[in-house]
């Protein structure tokens, strides 16, 4: 026997040996992980195959058992290239796939994971061509459809007040979301009918030009990215066996957001093993104006046979107050799974109620709170959320919190990828990747100004729609195409043309940040700007470093992704699926204000649910079935559990609406919390008068003391004066007590107690001290220097002043 046979031969022992223990390590490792969960989240962690429903309530750590679940399943010799992991954001995924990471290693790289639309828009760039489109296709984002609408709609010459671009382009999305293709639309009368009722009897028109100019510049919007995919599933046997072999295990978070479209996917990939399982909880589905589909998760043990069905109900977020008041609430739904959540918390403060008179004093009594928590409990600002139905109500928040010096941050407004200087830089690069982006290309043709006008662009524009090619390739072959052009013209788009190939050359051989800096340079994007020298010019030549800062961060994250190049295609496809959470690093320490869509998936020590008011929230516009009332009660519970420990209500008497100072009353969701888990913070009002819906002078004189009491509010008896007559107070409209009682220092209308050098608080301009007093009686003013907002001269009056020092 030689040497380097026995040589050889303890080198694979030692190899051997090391392998068994490094096996034994991580099956150390993962039981440990797989103990530490309770017995609801340790089942479905645990059964590998067969269809499975989770059905997990609020904070009941559904993502860990998600996580938990994928490892496991790597850990029992599924190879991860066979699992495919759907979410709703590229942020959860990101966190998720770290996660498994930290348990499996490096084979987390392999997982098929992310949101539905950017899985199906990897399987859509491999298998495009069977579709007819190029695997560079771009993807279009609702600014670039809405204004592909706006174009077609301008060239048909139809009204676009009737024809409103947006409006026009939300019905072409539902379209789509229900599988409703052109051709579907022509073959159903009643579609066709309903449009024409609605005085948009060209809608399919509209439709068809729509569809046929996308996919004439190569590209796809979001809703296509589920159509389209749909289609190669359906029109391609060979596709669908392809996926399906390939995809053996699916997970499925928050099923109950799931529309007809990624239903159908989903039953598509799993219909040969069967080895799925959906996560979602029926109680916090709340987008029905998405398409989302509440049946898909109540009916999914119809789906499939041999469902297992899994419960998470302990709650780990909220305290008890705030689970069982939540629990209280979703009760009131006739549509639901069954469930009881709860919690081992602590029972925690009740959740208070406020009411203001304005919907100004309503964002002050918010900005004040925030800020007597912060100096009493030392919070931090990133632990309070504003949250509100609609976006128009960010206004009062905003206002107040800028008066106390309050940092914030709003979700959900412009997002940095829409900014005009980012877009523009964004649409030259989709011209480098797919130079048929007709929406890119007409946006940059002319920015910076280089003497191609809207005349040439229309003449440009007709031309490649009469010979069915792109505007670029019609650009391309400008000296063979009679547009009635001068020379001069010419050469000017075809120096655009030489412009955008030399970009593409350039990418073939550097990465997407030294593109974007030549970009930026060569078209003079950075000089035009530079000529702006006020400060909002400076902020946009600074988010351009902040894009360039963005593209080195993507390249180096997508070295850790498998098969990644981090080329500028792929960087662009990420920003196209970007949504503004996604966009969140958490690092700055700013009150979040969302509306409550938004916050769904997030969490907060303390969450103030700001507009609880009736035809606000629950809104007027969702109360016309019972659905669209249990939906918005859905979405009232999940605004209640995203608080950890203390919720606030607050409502307005009245509020700014449609331009237009409007009276509110309380919303029903309010009277829904039972009243052990709630505070008033001010008086309940019970007292309610008849209020005639005529003038009741017309009828002559009236004997007011024969006035009857309206019908009180069920509990509450009307109160009468000792003599049993009614009250001389006796109001012809609704009494509203003023909000809270005075405060003990406060000072009264001709307080003389004030003097100069007192330092006070006022509710709207903060703390401020006393520089002079002057006038008597009524007319007496005091000239006060505020902290924040300068000096100011209020009649004391009016002006409700607290002496504090």
């Amino acid at each position: 026997m030689s040497f380097f046979y026995i040589y050889f031969c303890g080198l694979y022992i030692h190899k051997l040996r090391n392998t068994v223990i490094l096996q034994v390590s991580d099956s150390n490792k993962m039981q440990q992980i797989i103990n530490q969960l309770n017995d609801a989240q340790r089942a479905p962690v645990l059964q590998k195959d067969g269809p499975m429903i989770v059905i997990a309530g609020a904070g009941s750590g559904k993502t860990r058992v998600l996580t938990v679940r994928i490892a496991n399943l790597i850990h029992l010799g599924v190879d991860a290239f066979n699992i495919l992991s759907l979410t709703f954001t590229n942020k959860a995924a990101r966190e998720m796939k770290k996660r498994i990471q930290d348990i499996v290693g490096a084979e987390a790289k392999n997982l098929w994971m992310g949101t539905f639309h950017s899985v199906f828009a990897k399987i859509l760039r491999i298998e495009a061509d069977k579709l007819g489109y190029p695997n560079n296709f771009t993807i279009y984002d609702a600014q670039d459809s809405v204004r592909l609408i706006g174009q077609i709609i301008k060239e048909m010459q139809l009204d676009k007040d009737i024809y409103k671009p947006k409006q026009v382009f939300g019905r072409i999305s539902s379209y789509k979301n229900s599988l409703i293709t052109v051709k579907a639309y022509f073959n159903n009368p009643e579609l066709q009918e309903a449009d024409a009722m609605s005085k948009k009897p060209r809608m399919g028109e509209i439709y068809q030009q729509y569809v046929e100019r996308c996919f004439k510049s190569g590209a796809m919007d979001f809703d296509d990215l589920l159509l389209k995919t749909n289609e190669l599933l359906n029109r391609f046997p060979e596709v669908l066996s392809k996926y399906q072999d390939r995809f053996r295990y699916i997970l499925v978070d928050e099923y109950q957001d799931t529309n007809h479209s990624q239903y159908l996917i989903v039953r598509a990939l799993s219909d040969r093993f069967h080895n799925i399982c959906v996560v979602g909880d029926d109680a916090q589905s709340i987008y029905a104006f998405r398409g989302a589909n509440i049946n898909n998760i109540l009916n999914f043990q119809k789906d499939y046979e041999g469902v297992q069905t899994y419960r998470l109900e302990q709650n780990y977020r909220s305290t008890k107050n705030i689970v069982e008041a939540a629990n209280t609430i979703i009760d009131k739904n006739k549509t639901k799974l069954d469930k009881v959540v709860w919690t081992a918390n602590d029972f925690g403060p009740k959740i208070k109620i406020h009411r203001s008179l304005t919907d100004g004093e309503e964002g002050r009594f918010v900005a004040a709170t925030i800020f007597e928590e912060k100096m009493q409990k030392q919070m931090m600002n990133g632990q309070f959320a504003i949250l509100y139905r609609t976006n128009a109500q960010s206004r009062a928040m905003e206002d107040a919190l800028r008066k106390r010096d309050i940092p914030y941050r709003i979700y959900g407004g412009l997002s940095f990828y829409q900014r005009k200087e980012i877009k523009d830089v964004l649409c030259y690069l989709r011209l480098v990747i797919n130079p048929k982006d007709e929406e890119a290309l007409i946006r940059v043709i002319n920015y910076p100004a280089r003497g191609i006008g809207n005349s040439t662009i229309e003449k440009l524009t007709v031309a490649a729609n009469h010979y069915k090619r792109s505007i670029f390739e019609v650009m391309e072959h400008i000296e063979k195409i009679d547009l009635k052009l001068n020379s001069g013209t010419k050469n000017k788009l075809q120096d655009f043309v030489m412009m955008i190939k030399s970009f593409q050359i350039i990418n073939e051989n550097q990465d997407a940040l030294y593109l974007t800096d030549h970009v930026t340079k060569k078209t003079g994007l950075i000089q035009e700007l530079k000529k702006d020298g006020t400060p909002e010019g400076i902020a946009r030549i600074e988010n351009i470093e902040v894009l360039m800062g963005g593209i080195k961060d993507f390249i180096e994250g997508q070295k850790e992704v498998d098969g990644a190049r981090g080329a500028l295609s792929e960087f662009l496809e990420d920003v196209a699926l970007a949504t503004d959470l996604d966009n969140d690093t958490g690092d700055d320490d700013r009150v979040a204000l969302m509306t409550i869509h938004l916050a769904k998936g997030l969490e907060f020590p303390t969450v103030f649910i700001v507009g609880m008011e009736e035809d606000l929230f629950p809104s007027a516009m969702s109360m016309n079935t019972r659905s669209e009332l249990e939906e918005e009660r859905r979405l009232f519970y999940v605004a209640l559990t995203r608080a950890e420990h203390q919720a606030y209500l607050t409502y307005a008497q009245s509020r700014y609406r449609w331009g237009k100072l409007v009276d509110s009353e309380p919303s029903r969701f309010i009277e829904e919390i039972d009243s052990q888990y709630i505070e008033y913070l001010t008086p309940v009002e019970t007292n309610y008068r008849y209020k005639p819906m005529i003038n009741t002078d017309i009828f002559g004189d009236v004997d007011k003391s024969k006035l009857r009491l309206a019908k009180p509010v069920a509990g509450t008896p009307p109160k009468h004066s000792t003599n049993n007559e009614p009250s001389p107070n006796l109001n012809i409209r609704k009494l509203k007590p003023v909000s809270g009682s005075a405060p003990s220092g406060s000072a009264n209308l001709f307080d003389n107690n004030l003097a100069v050098g007192n330092v006070v608080m006022h509710e709207r301009f903060g703390k401020g001290q006393i520089l002079n007093l002057e006038g008597v009686g009524a007319d007496k003013k005091a000239e006060i220097k505020f902290e924040v907002g300068g000096i100011k001269k209020l009649l004391l009056r009016f002006a409700k002043l607290e002496v504090i020092g």
